[in-house]
């Protein structure tokens, strides 16, 4: 069977060769190897395979909190001793060699005549131009430039670039391998220095030092500017859709003769643009209409997606408490410290009513259960802020954590329903915290979901339970006195005991 038709449906290689192992090599060998890929290294510097090794561990890492599906078995590593021995035998080689082209012409050169003649070989170059690449090679229509991000083993994007004398099919094969691995090629279609990426990329650093070195922001004024404002956009729409969604015009012509003399101003230091000719305009509206097509969404649809989208990548940050993630995690704690308690505290403590976003549902169009645990998780944090439970308590004293939670979903949820969480307290002791939470639906006589937990008081810096104290546990025991002549709730006790 010929490897185009081995790849054609998108089957995975069986075995790869790779031809250095640092930082880039490194990514490479984790990403085929986790995707269950067997790899043949060369790299003769010292140290390389312990450095290919943590590499791998850290994208193990990355990997289990990437995706919830089991990943297949993981592939074999074998260090090899020469350039012939990792390229025999196997179906696909990448060169990852320092950036020094007489050496990476020599490893190319060498590979392509011990492998065999149909096997792909591409090379991660961030700048070396693939026709140079291809001198001295054997079968050089089958070289192509497949350049990568750090880490490889997380970054999707591969720029494909072919030389003079690459193959047409080339390119399409690489592109089928990489999305077999997860990965998003993209074709650059003239030789460049620099390809696509690195030349974006570059004007936005070289600004970045001029406005250091005129003492107009600092190195983290600068980065900060960036990464908690249109940095943000860019893992949604790039530099073009974001302007023509800026000027909101449904014509790709008519937005780029709008921000043509923006162009012109004289903001940055690097002010060559190209002229807005007819033909120019043509070309670029004609790609961006595409564009618009191939997405399928009106400007409003487009909108709610970018602001969707937007959320989501907030919403990974929030939970690293990193960049603009920090500010939104920092917002939120403002929020709960604010949130309005009961006039009377012989009441069940509620939550603020909330819309239920179209975003919480799954593809039955059902409410994930992540989302009923996010709804009562925060009523437990109300919980906690009433009592006074504040990051100075934290850091001295401790904290409460579940150790055992029962979740009953009785109604169904949908987009739009209007919901609030009432909370009450069961029990309290001097380590135990015992909530029922009931999501209430305006206008249901019963509750939509219930969950009962169970949660320990854990000691500052010990890791182990320990007794609340002090006015946190004067006032915890004062709600629980205050919540004991409520109605025991119909199904507390289904799971979670008391004893």
């Amino acid at each position: 069977m010929s490897v185009t038709k081995d790849f054609g449906a998108n089957r995975l290689p069986r075995a790869v060769g790779l031809l250095g192992g640092g930082i880039i090599g490194g990514g490479w060998a984790a990403r085929f190897l986790l995707n269950g890929v067997d790899v043949r290294l060369y790299d003769p510097a010292p140290g390389s395979l312990e450095g290919v090794q943590k590499i791998l561990a850290n994208a193990r890492r990355a990997f289990g909190q990437l995706t919830m599906v089991p990943l297949p078995a993981e592939g074999a590593l074998t260090m090899v001793q020469s350039v012939a021995e990792a390229v025999r035998g196997v179906e696909f080689v990448q060169e990852s060699a320092p950036e020094r082209l007489e050496l990476k012409q020599q490893l190319l050169a060498e590979a392509s005549w011990a492998a065999a003649p149909e096997i792909l070989i591409c090379s991660s170059t961030s700048a070396l131009l693939p026709s140079l690449l291809q001198a001295g090679m054997n079968h050089p229509e089958r070289f192509l430039v497949a350049h990568p991000f750090n880490p490889v083993y997380l970054v999707p994007l591969a720029e494909l670039c072919a030389g003079e004398r690459t193959a047409p099919e080339t390119s399409t094969r690489a592109a089928e391998i990489y999305r077999s691995v997860g990965m998003h090629p993209v074709l650059v279609r003239k030789e460049i220095d620099g390809f696509i990426t690195s030349r974006v990329q570059e004007a936005a650093w070289r600004e970045a030092m001029w406005l250091v070195h005129d003492d107009v922001a600092t190195a983290q004024e600068v980065d900060d500017a960036v990464r908690f404002s249109f940095g943000l956009r860019r893992p949604i729409m790039g530099p073009l859709q974001t302007y023509r969604i800026a000027v909101a015009e449904a014509s790709g012509r008519r937005a780029m003769e709008r921000m043509g003399p923006e162009l012109k101003k004289p903001w940055t230091k690097l002010t060559e643009v190209p002229e807005l000719t007819d033909s120019y305009l043509d070309k670029l509206g004609a790609q961006l209409d595409a564009q618009m097509e191939t997405e399928n969404l009106t400007f409003s649809e487009l909108e709610q997606k970018r602001d969707d989208c937007l959320v989501a990548v907030l919403r990974g940050l929030g939970s690293q408490k990193h960049g603009a993630g920090e500010a939104l995690a920092r917002w939120e704690r403002a929020l709960r410290s604010r949130l309005a308690q009961p006039t009377k505290a012989s009441a069940p403590l509620r939550m603020p009513v909330l819309e239920i976003p179209s975003s919480w549902l799954d593809y039955n169009g059902h409410v994930t259960e992540r989302c009923y645990q996010q709804l009562c998780g925060d009523a437990t944090e109300n919980v906690l802020n009433y009592i006074g439970i504040d990051s100075d308590y934290r850091a001295n004293s401790g904290s409460y954590f579940s150790v055992e939670t029962h979740l009953s979903h009785l109604r169904e949820l949908h987009a739009r329903d209007r919901v609030q969480v009432i909370t009450q307290v069961l029990h309290v002791d001097d380590k135990r915290l015992h909530l029922f939470h009931a999501i209430m639906r305006e206008g249901d006589d019963g509750p939509a979901a219930t969950s009962e937990q169970m949660l320990i008081h854990v000691s500052a810096g010990s890791g182990r339970s320990g007794p609340v104290h002090g006015q946190v546990r004067e006032r915890l025991l004062e709600l629980a006195r205050l919540h004991a002549p409520l109605p025991r709730p119909e199904r507390a006790g289904a799971s979670i005991r008391t004893r």
